[in-house]
């Protein structure tokens, strides 16, 4: 029998994007702080990081889907924040964000990690950013390194540099 698993270490891998959404920055912030401490605890360069920042969730599937376009990155961390309000525009925007998400990483084959918060409050959303493992940022980057390998294992090579 095979079994086929990725590594928790990163320092291997050579080149993560992560992509932040700006809005709810007092989230969004703490979620970027998490995913580069998991980052740096398994061993990945600092210089091996480009953060890319967009407007709001909404605009996170595009930039995420040309980062691994590119051909630059190994994996792309995605991480977002979204409060529910009063109408349907929260059920939209997660519905399409992660959409959006699945399709760029079914496109490109590259690993791109779902970090976007999906909330009925502020406080609900702060807990899940708080320091340490539990943070979602921290648990995004984590899997993004571990599907590195997955994908790797089952036959997809690494991308070429440009």
């Amino acid at each position: 029998m095979q079994i086929i698993e990725g590594k928790q270490s990163g320092a291997e891998f050579r080149r993560f994007a992560l992509v932040v959404s700006k809005y709810h920055e007092f989230v969004t912030g703490r979620l970027e702080t998490g995913a580069l401490a998991a980052l740096s605890a398994a061993g990945v360069d600092p210089e091996a990081i480009t953060v890319v920042r967009v407007p709001g969730a909404f605009e996170i599937p595009l930039a995420a889907r040309c980062a691994a376009e590119s051909g630059a990155y190994d994996a792309v961390i995605c991480l977002g924040c979204l409060i529910r309000g009063a109408t349907v525009h929260f059920d939209l925007i997660a519905s399409g964000v992660s959409q959006g998400l699945i399709a760029a990483s079914a496109a490109t084959g590259v690993p791109i990690a779902f970090g976007v918060l999906t909330t009925n409050s502020a406080e609900e959303a702060l807990e899940r950013a708080a320091d340490g493992p539990s943070n979602k940022g921290w648990e995004a980057a984590t899997a993004a390194i571990e599907m590195i390998g997955v994908v790797a294992g089952l036959g997809r090579p690494r991308p070429s540099r440009p």
